[in-house]
């Protein structure tokens, strides 16, 4: 067991910053997708990824040192097909009345190592089939090109670190792992059992995805955030060496939040990615300009309410009148951004969730994920509308 050990313990250490490599992939993707992160489906997911550092380290390790490799004997690939049955023969006694004959046949390097192989990849195909939706054919394909991906890491002594391999290439290997994976696709009805199935864990996603959350809001600003920074860096290039290069960070603020929101209708880059868009709850001939409103509102009033406060304070002030409209101005955005702060903090709270700026425009984010129900629904309107449309007709 001791040689499984360090394996495990290496993946769980590594496994912290593998997952947050995938994070954010991997919470775009499913925003884009359903518009919401389950709990179960992110566990499952997450487990996967856990689970192949598991096998791929105890694939590995441990690791010989340079100085051991020396001492290691030539690995010679071993490609006779089922060889590990005829090393059990030779190697025990076996009667089939005899119960002494199955510890012995379990207590057999062949034997052990023969069902550690099949238990290796038992997992992966009831992923596959469970979380993948894979059909056996799949399995068996993906399978036997994850055991080969094993053997050859193994053969080319860890990808040309090594000068030779340390481990040896087996055939048998190929063969029990690929009949693992199938044999995990074969139980995996036993554990949909268990289990909420695919289709109600998509359900359930689409369901959750209805609701705009802070949690996707706030990494739409994040994917906003890094555009903005790519836009300051083209405007500051722009205008360096001009008289408007000091302003450089406001004119990147106006383009990306009013002119890209002007241009798509309501979306930044960000919401873009994540299927969202800003639209008025009550309809009416001026959402646009509700849209717009908010935007200066949220984003160069709120977030951004800084680049004004450092542009007015440059302002000089020759008499009293002018400098009361500019510290007053000042205060205006910094109480409006207590205010904004205080209204985040209630909602929290409160059944309402819009913030100030929303409710003062009446505007909020709105989901633009085609969900399942609505293209279910669909078919059956048009069909009711065709027949409305014959009886017209006749």
């Amino acid at each position: 067991m001791s040689v499984y050990k360090i394996p495990l313990i290496t993946a769980f250490i590594i496994f912290p910053v593998i997952a947050f490599i995938f994070t954010i992939p991997y919470l775009i993707y499913q925003y884009r997708k359903y518009g919401s992160i389950p709990i179960l489906r992110s566990v499952i997911f997450y487990s996967f990824i856990l689970y192949l550092l598991c096998v791929y380290f105890l694939v590995i390790l441990p690791l010989p040192s340079m100085e051991e490799m020396k001492t290691i004997p030539l690995k010679t690939p071993q490609l006779i097909p089922f060889d590990f049955i005829r090393q059990l023969y030779h190697s025990i006694s076996f009667q089939w009345n005899d119960w002494s004959s199955y510890i012995t046949l379990i207590k057999n390097p062949s034997f052990y190592i023969a069902a550690f192989n099949i238990l290796l990849t038992l997992p992966f195909g009831i992923y596959l089939r469970y979380y993948f939706e894979c059909k056996w054919y799949k399995v068996l394909l993906y399978s036997f090109l994850l055991s080969l991906f094993f053997e050859l890491t193994q053969l080319t002594g860890l990808y040309g670190i090594y000068p030779r391999a340390y481990r040896l290439f087996d055939i048998d290997d190929l063969i029990l792992n690929t009949t693992g994976a199938l044999l995990g696709c074969l139980i995996t009805p036993i554990v949909s059992k268990i289990l909420p199935s695919r289709k109600e864990l998509d359900e359930k996603s689409f369901k959750k995805g209805k609701k705009v959350t802070f949690f996707r809001r706030a990494l739409a600003y994040c994917i906003d955030f890094f555009f903005l920074v790519i836009m300051i860096a083209i405007v500051s290039i722009i205008t360096y060496n001009t008289e408007i290069s000091q302003y450089a960070l406001l004119i990147s603020v106006l383009l990306y939040f009013l002119l890209i929101p002007i241009l798509t209708n309501g979306k930044t880059v960000g919401k873009m990615i994540l299927k969202l868009q800003i639209v008025s709850k009550k309809e009416s001939k001026n959402d646009k300009i509700k849209i717009v409103l908010r935007y200066i509102l949220s984003y160069i009033l709120f977030y951004y309410q800084f680049v004004i406060i450092d542009i007015i304070s440059n302002i000089s002030t020759n008499n009293q009148g002018t400098w009361i409209i500019k510290n007053g101005s000042i205060n205006i955005l910094r109480l409006y951004f207590w205010l904004n702060i205080l209204s985040i903090i209630i909602s929290f709270v409160k059944k309402d969730k819009r913030f100030l700026y929303e409710k003062l425009t009446q505007t909020e984010n709105k989901s633009t994920i085609e969900y399942e129900e609505t293209k279910k629904e669909e078919p059956e309107n048009a069909k009711e509308d065709e027949d409305a449309r014959d009886k017209k007709d006749k």
